[in-house]
């Protein structure tokens, strides 16, 4: 499994794995990033892809300043499950 990258072409985070892509889409306002999706292809479910995807992306919203609107309901569960990660939701 790779590392998680910025697409920002794309705009969304990206994560390879098993010749799979699973990305989360966001769109940036200002100092906000608002997640909008999440799509874990189902080859890739079960193995923690997704939550290493964003872990990934919100590491890069912190080390950017960011704050995260997460509209994206895994993650808002993500984040919600993960402490650490409660000081950057708007």
């Amino acid at each position: 499994m790779s590392d998680v990258r910025n697409n920002e072409e794309r705009s969304r985070f990206e994560l390879e794995a098993e010749g799979h892509t699973a990305f989360a889409a966001y769109a940036i306002d200002g100092d906000v990033i608002t997640f909008t999706h999440t799509v874990v292809p189902p080859a890739l479910q079960g193995m923690g892809v997704g939550s290493k995807l964003i872990a990934g992306a919100l590491g890069e919203a912190r080390s950017r300043g960011l704050k995260v609107r997460p509209d994206c309901t895994f993650v808002a569960a993500y984040i919600a499950k993960h402490p650490e990660w409660q000081d950057l939701r708007v």
